[in-house]
Parts: structure tokens; sequence; C-alpha cells
């Protein structure tokens, strides 16, 4: 009977060897596929000339499993910029297929703690991934400049190490971290634009928004070849941003819903989390409504209009309506509720807005 036993046992294990063994090399066998599909590939070898907006990240600084932080992908051309570095950009934008080591700036709308800290690995990402030899420009308002040295100090050590480790043609030491671009913004009052970046038929043009008592804040409006799209930044309804999304082709907008806001306080209320509740309060004052938006929109005659930097958390697609509210009834174009992975194609010599997306998991 022991006997039996035994040899019951070891046929179990040997099963269970087995199995462990054919998983792994199962495992190995569909990981070679993955690196061999996704590793260096650039999905925007096959764009068409034209302008091309990406969301590398739709959330807030709300914890959202399924949102980065405020990033925008902006391509013109075979040029590739981001709008606003918030936490987990970069990596989306590695996952996106978009290469990390072809983006040839930033420009940051404002220095709000969730628009600014993905700047550590979108700088590593960028150097790295291309054996850059000049630091990555990051362009901004006034204070850009000591937003900028503050991650390469924070940075410095880690970029040391990286150089001695791979070498300097791979982690050239002239290349690592960022260099500030600062540009003066017009006046409070003003709906003027200024230049702030313009070369190869690409013109990149700021905007002063209301985002008080954060100040300064900026929207960018790109226009490339006939073809422009407006990134907000955060802001609640202001004249600027009609004036600078005057018949835009893409509006990437903001957007706060006070009802649902609500439904969070009171809850964080109830738990005695005072501080956490004061805060969803004081965050209704400074931030657009997407009913606000669409007034906006409609008055500019926006063609498109998306949303990015939802607050709250939207976790299921069935409650966009209750984001959304009133906002349909407002704006007669389409709208659409940002994700992560969307990709919007404005064809240049067209009309057209053509609708894709590209994995971030």
């Amino acid at each position: 009977m022991r006997t039996k036993l035994l040899a019951a046992i070891a046929a179990v294990v040997i099963v269970i060897a087995g199995a462990a063994a054919f998983q792994r090399q199962i495992g190995a066998t569909v990981l070679s596929a993955v690196f061999g599909a996704r590793a260096g590939l650039d999905r925007t070898t096959d764009l068409p000339d034209g302008l091309h907006v990406a969301l590398c990240g739709t959330g807030s600084p709300l914890p959202d499993p399924g949102r980065a932080g405020a990033c925008t992908v902006i391509i013109a051309g075979k040029h590739i910029f981001v709008v606003d570095s918030g936490e987990g950009g970069a990596r989306n934008i590695a996952l996106m297929g978009i290469p990390n080591g072809r983006i040839e700036g930033v420009f940051l709308t404002h220095f709000h703690s969730d628009h600014i800290d993905g700047l550590g690995p979108m700088m590593l990402l960028r150097w790295t991934g291309f054996g850059a030899t000049s630091r990555l420009p990051i362009y901004g308002p006034p204070g850009v400049d000591k937003v900028v040295a503050g991650f390469d100090a924070a940075y410095a050590l880690d970029s040391g190490y990286r150089t001695a480790h791979h070498g300097p043609v791979i982690a050239p030491p002239s290349g690592a971290g960022g260099v500030a671009m600062p540009f003066a913004i017009p006046p409070r009052g003003s709906t003027d634009r200024v230049v702030v970046y313009e070369k190869d038929g690409l013109r990149v043009s700021a905007f002063r928004v209301d985002h008080g008592p954060v100040d300064p804040a900026v929207g960018y409006r790109f226009d490339y070849k006939g073809r422009s799209a407006v990134v907000s930044g955060d802001t609640t309804a202001t004249p600027t941003l009609v004036v600078a999304a005057r018949n835009v082709d893409l509006l990437i907008h903001e957007g706060l819903q006070p009802k649902l806001v609500g439904l969070m306080t009171a809850a964080l209320t109830k738990r005695g989390i005072t501080g956490t509740a004061q805060v969803t309060r004081d965050i209704l004052g400074y931030h657009a409504t997407p009913e606000m938006v669409a007034k906006e929109a409609q008055a500019a005659g926006v063609r498109y209009l998306v949303f990015n930097h939802i607050i709250p958390q939207v976790p299921s697609r069935t409650m966009y309506p209750a984001f959304l509210g009133d906002a349909r009834s407002l704006y007669d174009g389409p709208i659409t509720v940002g994700e992560d992975g969307m990709l919007f194609s404005l064809p240049a010599g067209s009309r057209t807005i053509v609708f894709d997306r590209l994995p971030v998991n």
C-alpha cells in the first residue's frame, strides 16, 4: 500500500513538473512573439502627412487605474512633441508605439504636479532611446527654468550611473535631462497668442488661460498644413480659449463634472476624511464643466471636441453620459470622452478627422 502511494505521489510530482516546464516553454514562446511584435515598433511611420493627436494621459491627480496623468502627443509630419508630462505618460507613449527617442520637445501648460511629475521618465526614455547628444527642450511660461533645474538636479546621480553602465554612446552625458525654453505670455485680460515654436510648417502658439490661483497657466494651439488642434491645459471658462480655438479642427479640453465630484465629497465627508473632502470642494472653482466647454466649443466653431483630464474618475463608458451632463445639447459637433491610447488624425489637404486606438497595455 505504501509503495503504491509513493508511486502515485511520484507520478503527480512528475506531471506537475512537466506541466511547469511546459508552461515555462509556452511563456517564453509567447513573450518572444510579444517582444518581436512590440519592441522598437514605430506606429507613426504609416501615418499620412498631417497633424495627429494621441492621448497618452487623460487622468487627473485622483488615482485612476485606467488613466495616466495629463499627457498629449502632437505629431506634425515627422515631428513629435508632447504637451504636459503627467505620471505614466512616457510609459504610455512607448506602449502606443510612438518612439520616445524621437520626441523633439515638451510644452508645459503650467506647473501643477500632475502635469510635470512624469518628466523624469520622459527625459530618460527620450535620452537613452535615441542616444541623444542634446537635452530635451521643455517649453513653458516663466518658471519653467526652475522646474527643469529641479528635475535635472534630482536625476543627476541617476544620469551618471546610466552613462557609467551603458557607456557614452548609448547614454551621452550631454543628452541627459532637459533644457528650459521659457517664453513670455500675454498680460492678463489679453486674448492674444504668442508664437513659441515655428519650423517646417508647424506653428505652436500659446495663450493665457484662467486656472487661478495657479499662474502662469497657458493653452496651446498647433497649426500644420491647414489643420489645427488646441490643447486647453487646466482652466475654467475663459474668453481667450474661445478666441484661440476659433474654427479649430480639434479641441482637447479638460473637464470636471461638479455633480459627480459632489458625490465623492459626500462619501469622503461621511468617512471623516475632511482634508480630501475640502480639496474636492476647492477644485470646483478652477476647472471647466463639460457644459461650459461645450458652450465655448460652440461659440468658437470647433469641429470636434475631446475631453481629457477627466474629473472625477469615470471607470466605465456607461458612466460617460453622467460625466457629460448636458454638454451634447449645447454643442452640435461630435464629442468624445478621451481615453488613454486614442488617436485623432487630421490629414493634410483634407477636412477629415480619423479616429483610431493605440494599445496602452
